[in-house]
């Protein structure tokens, strides 16, 4: 999401002539595009995406189940 961020910034202020980034190519300006592309291939092709999302989902879970825990007055003792 960064590189995308940084892209997009990057083509604007390019776009605009701003700054340092009115003299380079516009080829260095569409380099985190790619960057962001390759990130994405590899989280899915990887797995990591899947992953991060289980986990998001098991968090919830531990957090919803400790919760009720905590309504019913069954939360952990901590010695």
């Amino acid at each position: 999401m960064y590189l995308l961020i940084l892209g997009l910034l990057m083509a604007l202020l390019k776009f605009l002539e701003f700054g340092f980034l009115a003299e380079i190519s516009w080829w260095w300006v569409l380099v985190p595009f790619g960057l962001a592309a390759l990130w994405w291939v590899w989280a899915d092709s990887s797995g990591y995406t899947k992953r991060k999302a289980a986990e998001k989902i098991e968090q919830k879970k531990r957090d919803r189940i400790e919760k009720h825990r905590e309504s019913l007055g069954l939360h952990k003792r901590r010695h």
